[in-house]
């Protein structure tokens, strides 16, 4: 959301020298108040981008096939662009295949307590079955 507005802001404020100036030029280009800083979304977006994260799931079917009979295949996931297509593949890998986690494995409150970055994350599994003697 706003992403034209935030683009605006930025080309005004150039040169943005570090993640601080940026985020505070996304703070002010969004208006209202919002639960999670606007910066968030923005940040994520860059490094989905630049690391090529959903250009990498593409290798689960790949790995899964690797897997020894009783081999398990677990994938953290930290948001819907990921965890969306993880969860459509782990259920199409088909038969050989068992899904372990008919829904994700979320962190506890202790341990969202210890580690802030655990709050969005999900972990799903999938077990390949013995092969038929």
């Amino acid at each position: 959301r706003f992403a034209g507005r935030i683009a605006s802001a930025i080309v005004r404020k150039r040169p943005v020298r570090s993640a601080q100036v940026l985020a505070e030029i996304i703070l002010g280009a969004v208006p209202g108040r919002q639960r999670i800083h606007p910066a968030t979304r923005v940040f994520q977006a860059l490094r989905i981008r630049v690391n090529g994260e959903l250009d990498e799931l593409t290798a689960l079917p790949a790995i899964a096939s690797c897997l020894a009979p009783g081999g398990r295949l677990g994938v953290i996931t930290f948001h819907s662009l990921e965890d969306r297509p993880v969860k459509h593949t782990l259920r199409a890998l088909g038969e050989g295949y068992r899904v372990l986690t008919k829904k994700p494995v979320l962190p506890t409150d202790e341990e969202m307590a210890r580690n802030a970055a655990s709050r969005s994350a999900k972990l799903r599994v999938a077990e390949r079955l013995a092969e038929n003697k």
